[in-house]
C-alpha cells in the first residue's frame, strides 16, 4: 500500500514540475477588427484571445495546467475522444455565461452546449463559426471501423474580422477540403494511424492553399518531412510550434 501512494505521489509532483512556470508559445496575428492572439496549449488543444473574447478549442489538462488560463467565452469541441473532451478541465474553466460549441456525441455526452453538425454556420458572440467534415478514409480500427467515421466530428473555420482560421480536428485529406477557400491560417493534424501522414498533410494543405499551415496533433511524427514535401511551395507558410 505504502508502495502504491508513492507512486501515485511521484506521477502526482512529476505533473505539477513539468508543468509549473510552463512557456506556451503564442502567435499573434492582425485582422480587420483586431489582434488575434493564438496560444499553442499542446496535441489537438489550442487558445483563441479576440477582442476580449477568450476561446478555447479541445481543452485538456494534459497538455498543460489551466490553473493560470483565462476562463472561457467560448469552448469548442471538434469529437468525444478523450484526448479532445475532458469534462473536468471544461469545468476548470466555464463561467455561468461560457457557450459551448460541438458535436452531438459530445452534447450527450456533456448534457449541454449548441450542436453543430457538418455544413452548420452559427454566430455565437458575434463570432461567426462555420462546422466542417472531419473524418478518415484509409485509416481503420481492426474491425474495419475508421478511427474517425465520417458524420461524427467537425473541423471549425473561425471568422476574425478578414481573416479565416481553420481548426481541423482529427481528420485525413478528405475531398471537402477542396471547398475550403481564403483559408489565412490552417492546423492540420499529422499522426498515424489516427489522422495524417505527412504526405496527406501536404496534400491538404495543397487543397486548402492557406497563407499560413501549423501542423499540430502531431505526435511523434517528423515535422520535416512536411516542410520538405513543401518547400517547393512559397505561398503557404509553415509554422511549426510545440504541439505534439
Amino acid at each position: 500500500m505504502k508502495r502504491i501512494i508513492l507512486i501515485i505521489c511521484i506521477i502526482f509532483f512529476f505533473f505539477v514540475f513539468t508543468h509549473a512556470g510552463e512557456k506556451l508559445e503564442s502567435d499573434t496575428i492582425k485582422t480587420s477588427d483586431g489582434d488575434l492572439k493564438m496560444t499553442f496549449v499542446g496535441h489537438g488543444t489550442l487558445l483563441f484571445e479576440f477582442n476580449n473574447m477568450v476561446i478555447h478549442i479541445d481543452p485538456v489538462n494534459s497538455y498543460a495546467s489551466y490553473d493560470s488560463m483565462p476562463k472561457a467565452d467560448i469552448i469548442l469541441i471538434t469529437h468525444e475522444h478523450g484526448d479532445h473532451l475532458s469534462k473536468e478541465t471544461i469545468d476548470q474553466i466555464s463561467t455561468d455565461k461560457t457557450k459551448y460549441v460541438l458535436t452531438r456525441i459530445c452534447a450527450d455526452q456533456l448534457g449541454k452546449g449548441t450542436v453543430m453538425k457538418n455544413g452548420d454556420s452559427k454566430e455565437i458572440n458575434g463570432l461567426l463559426i462555420e462546422a466542417v467534415p472531419a473524418y478518415n478514409i484509409v485509416h481503420k480500427r481492426n474491425n474495419g471501423e475508421p478511427y474517425h467515421p465520417k458524420g461524427n466530428g467537425n473541423g471549425y473555420v473561425l471568422h476574425f474580422g478578414d481573416k479565416k482560421i481553420y481548426v481541423a480536428g482529427d481528420t485525413e485529406n478528405i475531398p471537402e477540403m477542396t471547398n475550403l477557400k481564403d483559408i489565412y491560417c490552417a492546423f492540420l493534424p499529422m499522426n498515424l494511424p489516427y489522422t495524417m501522414s505527412p504526405e496527406m498533410a501536404a496534400d491538404a494543405a495543397k487543397k486548402i492553399r492557406p497563407k499560413i499551415l501549423y501542423p499540430y496533433h502531431y505526435g511523434d511524427t517528423d515535422t520535416n518531412e512536411l516542410v520538405k514535401l513543401l518547400a517547393k511551395d512559397k505561398d503557404i507558410e509553415i509554422r511549426i510550434r510545440q504541439l505534439q
